[in-house]
């Protein structure tokens, strides 16, 4: 989660490997498998500059994925999922200011 948030904080120019490393405080294997999970999944994108490879947040695909899961939380019950909603609704604010 701390290296799907850090690609995600990063924004579309994404984060060189070693960089995502430092930031994130894990060994470079261990973050290789993790982005490797991500990008089969879809939600992270790499792309070579030179000898790096720059990881980004795919964020249509991650809004995809946020959108399901609001869509199916709790089976639908509004009630239930009022804590998720309102966390979304503050993000999207402080995201537009």
């Amino acid at each position: 989660m701390r290296i799907f948030r850090a690609l995600v904080s990063a924004g579309p120019k994404g984060l060189a490997a070693g960089v995502l490393a430092d930031k994130v405080e894990i060994s470079p294997s261990n973050l290789s498998a993790h982005l490797a999970v991500l990008t089969t999944a879809g939600l992270a994108q790499v792309t070579k500059a030179g000898r790096q490879r720059i990881y980004a947040a795919d964020l249509a695909a991650t809004a995809e994925l946020v959108s399901f899961l609001v869509a199916d939380c709790c089976g639908g019950d509004p009630d239930l999922c009022r804590d998720v909603t309102a966390k979304l609704a503050v993000s999207a604010l402080r995201a537009c200011n």
